[in-house]
């Protein structure tokens, strides 16, 4: 049996605004799109239904213009607390032809602010190492620094 850490990639800051700042820049599309993608990156789109069983659809643009479209379902959604999607599925319950993680955001109210911890769950070993060869940590990174300044506005 795998170690399920093999195939997991985490991020936890603690971000000086309320869950529920954080909880509306994840799920209003318009809030989405400020911070979303590490700039100079953005996002062209983004399409939010944050309930068990809602899609996701954002699209990447990088700085050359090209466009990188990730559509997915939400799992669980809790206002304020937690939102759990995944890839796995491109809207409703239709399988993608290659699911590559299950994302888990918690928002925990703590001191100061929020401790915010992003999980990416990768279905295997070569998919996380994958992720991270990507960038997941400095991107995530640059998201989250993005998404705080975004939620001290909020």
């Amino acid at each position: 049996m795998t170690d399920p850490s093999a195939r997991e990639l985490v991020l936890t800051r603690i971000i000086p605004a309320s869950p529920a700042a954080l909880y509306r820049a994840w799920t209003e599309p318009e809030l989405l799109k400020r911070w979303f993608a590490p700039k100079p990156w953005s996002v062209a789109e983004a399409e939010t239904d944050p309930r068990p069983g809602g899609s996701s659809r954002i699209v990447m643009r990088g700085p050359d213009g090209t466009e990188f479209p990730s559509a997915g379902v939400y799992l669980d959604v809790v206002e304020n607390a937690r939102i759990v999607f995944t890839d796995a599925y491109t809207r409703a319950w239709e399988p993608a032809a290659k699911p590559f993680f299950t994302g888990i955001i918690t928002f925990e109210p703590v001191e100061g602010g929020t401790r915010y911890t992003a999980r990416a769950l990768h279905w295997t070993a070569e998919d996380r190492a994958a992720h991270e060869a990507m960038g997941f940590h400095e991107g995530w990174g640059r998201c989250a620094d993005q998404l705080a300044e975004l939620a001290a506005t909020l």
